[in-house]
């Protein structure tokens, strides 16, 4: 309870200072209602985020950066008389009912993970520039206009003992809290200050009422009762066609909301060290924003620094924050007369105090975090707030944050590998002369493996690399462009991916298009005409856009070849040994199946059907005699192609359970049971270590990555 108590004390003096900013000026009149609004809206989120959030210890308030949207409604609003007043808070209660419907709608439909991607410089350049406006927003409270105009005027006697105490006692709260961090330091300051500064009225012979006709107290401006502010009677004063001007500011007023709610979920958890769930957050604001609505008050979020005193001081329990709202409800049903005991300058210096807390964040620790493209961002929203207005800065800077985040990805290289058929083959199984000529037009193959999103900063790169193959000396038969890893691309990318392709094309180069999305090939039938769209090749896999691609480099070689009997020489001399091996195995093959023909049993297959798999009743090892068949993994994927003399193993052997062996055309194979084989490890050894010889050398042969 004390925890809860004394930040309901601190939390009491800077609502009040906010309200009676916000309901300055030409609305000085109704300060008093103006700082039941907040208060009311205070204590409606402090109770129910309390009871409802995830943080258990929670305090909640309004946020300065709201104060400032808040003042701009209030000082624009052109409506006159009483109906200034009920249409400036009438459209801080739609604000907050907006606000609320927003946060509630984010939190049912689970959507607050959007609305984590908020560039860190924007959030920190927002909170730099909603520190300094708060400052300067405190010193044109003390009655010193922060206008260049103006400058030598703040130096006059009269004008520095306007706004010298309140700045001064800002800047030692602040200096204080960064110090000592104590909790009890702010109201025990502000009882100080305002016990100080009575004793001076005391002293200088300055009555009460003589103070607050000079400005130097506040004034009441209620009947003693503070709330309700606004009763339905009130509605007949407002100001229809001045609130329709204020639409503009009462969204950026919800937006900023939005905003600060991230921000503050974000902060806590990050100084807390717990992952709260941020749709209960949401919905836990978008009720207290609601109910405050409702009842006539303004939105308010979660206090970081305030909830995590509740944790450090071991408070961590509903009760803190429910305590802190009951703080702000007795002194919103006691009455005014405290304000009339408030100092103007005590306000002018706690909004400092916020001001400069908010800076400091913002500029001076971003400073020393950031690397400097970064830390410009937010200088130049800091900058651009301050000179021009908050939606502006915050404009800026997203705009600068996306082209500092495009030119960055587009450093980025999206080619993950450069590859030619020497560093990957598909896993087709090819005749002996095909795979010499495989191995000698290998680098006649460039493979290009992008990954990644591809836009207009990350595509040029690419394309002149592939202009540069394109016009080299030893330009390639066929490039593939493996999309596997790709996320996305952009009208950009597609355009550019065009304009490659027609080249290509046009040199005669074959390109071979792997795993592309279909919003790809729609894009590149928009972009190509109808000819070069139809002499696309597109494979739906790596493996499968390698085939294709080793099957036109075959192509191509025999053509050249066809002319003249000297490369085929040349190919000849260089496959007979391979080609002698082959058959020596093709021999061991047929010499293995009529030593093992007593124990071996003929299967037929056709086309499609399953040699081997989950679900196959079959237990026994096959050797396939004639056709082809392929194994495929659990996905779809080919693993590796079976030709003559080749093993097929049951889907029961340990480390082949996921694969299934599919007919790629009528196949015969001699099945070797495992009965059969346990016998002849029993009786017949020599002949069934010459079978596992001759499968042992096989998978050497092939590798031991294909899955065999």
């Amino acid at each position: 309870m004390a925890a809860g108590f004394t930040s309901g004390l601190g939390l009491l003096v800077a609502q009040i200072a906010f309200g009676v900013f916000i309901f300055s000026g030409a609305l000085a009149p109704w300060s008093s209602q103006g700082v039941a609004l907040v208060l009311f809206g205070n204590f409606a989120a402090c109770m129910i985020i309390a009871l409802t959030g995830g943080f258990r210890g929670a305090i909640s308030g309004l946020s300065p950066a709201l104060v400032i949207v808040m003042a701009l409604i209030g000082s624009t609003m052109e409506a006159t008389g009483d109906a200034r007043f009920v249409t400036t808070a009438c459209a801080l209660v739609i604000a907050a009912v907006v606000t609320g419907s927003c946060c509630l709608a984010i939190g049912h439909f689970r959507l607050a993970g959007l609305m984590r991607f908020i560039p860190y410089p924007v959030a920190g350049g927002f909170v730099a520039g909603i520190g300094g406006a708060v400052c300067l927003a405190a010193l044109s409270l003390m009655g010193a206009e922060p206008d260049w105009r103006s400058l030598p005027a703040l130096v006059e006697s009269s004008m520095l003992l306007k706004w010298i105490p309140g700045t001064v006692f800002g800047i030692a709260l602040y200096l204080a809290m960064k110090r000592w961090g104590n909790a009890l330091i702010l109201p025990i300051s502000v009882a100080l200050a305002v016990g100080a500064y009575h004793l001076a009225l005391l002293a200088l012979d300055i009555s009460g009422d003589t103070a607050r006709a000079t400005g130097l107290l506040f004034a009441s401006t209620a009947d003693g009762v503070l709330w309700p502010v606004l009763l339905p009677g009130d509605v007949a004063h407002v100001d229809w066609g001045a609130m329709a001007m204020q639409v503009p500011n009462m969204l950026t007023l919800a937006l900023v909301a939005l905003v600060c709610v991230v921000m503050n979920i974000a902060g806590l958890e990050l100084a807390a060290g717990e992952e709260l769930d941020w749709n209960r957050e949401f919905r836990a604001t978008g009720l207290a924003s609601l109910v405050a609505g409702t009842g006539g008050g303004t939105v308010a979020t979660l206090i970081v620094p305030a909830s995590l005193r509740s944790k450090l001081f071991g408070a961590a329990t509903r009760l803190t924050g429910m305590v802190a709202a009951l703080v702000i409800a007795a002194a919103l049903f006691a009455g005014d007369q405290m304000l009339e005991l408030v100092p103007v300058p005590l306000v002018g210096g706690i909004l400092v105090f916020a001001g400069l807390g908010m800076l400091d964040e913002g500029l001076v620790r971003s400073c020393k975090r950031l690397p400097w493209p970064e830390f410009g961002i937010i200088v130049l929203i800091f900058l651009t707030i301050i000179a021009v207005g908050l939606l502006e800065g915050v404009g800026v800077g997203m705009v600068a944050a996306l082209l500092f985040f495009a030119v960055r990805l587009s450093r980025v290289d999206p080619v993950e590998s450069r590859l030619t058929l020497n560093d990957v083959r598909s896993h087709r199984t090819r005749p002996v002369p095909d795979r010499a000529i495989l191995v000698e037009e290998a680098s006649r193959v460039r493979i290009y493996r992008l990954r990644g999103y591809l836009f207009f900063g990350s595509i040029y790169p690419v394309a002149d690399d592939l202009r540069q193959v394109l016009d080299g000396t030893s330009r390639p038969v066929c490039l593939m462009l493996d999309f596997t890893r790709v996320s996305g691309l952009d009208y950009s990318a597609v355009n550019v991916l065009s304009r490659t392709l027609l080249t290509a094309r046009a040199l005669g180069v074959e390109v071979v298009l792997s795993a592309p999305s279909a919003k790809l090939m729609l894009g590149l039938e928009r972009n190509l005409p109808p000819a070069g769209y139809a002499a696309l090749q597109t494979e739906p896999t790596v493996d499968s856009g390698l085939e294709r691609c080793e099957d036109i480099v075959i192509a191509t070689w025999k053509v050249d070849a066809a002319d003249g009997d000297t490369r085929r020489a040349s190919l000849l001399g260089r496959t007979a040994d391979e080609l002698e091996r082959h058959l020596e195995r093709l021999i061991q093959h047929e010499d293995l199946v009529v030593a093992l023909g007593a124990w071996l049993t003929p299967r037929e297959y056709a086309a499609g059907e399953v040699l081997a798999g989950p679900g196959e009743p079959r237990d026994g090892l096959q050797l396939l005699q004639a056709g082809h068949a392929t194994a495929y993994d659990s996905s779809g994927a080919r693993l590796h192609q079976c030709g003559p003399g080749d093993p097929v193993w049951p889907a029961a052997t340990p480390g082949n359970r996921t694969m299934t062996v599919v007919a790629d055309e009528p196949c015969r194979t001699m099945e070797l049971s495992q009965a059969a084989r346990h016998w002849l490890e029993e009786h017949e050894e020599r002949l069934a270590l010459e079978l596992y010889r001759y499968l042992l050398a096989g998978w050497i042969e092939r590798g031991p990555d294909t899955g065999q």
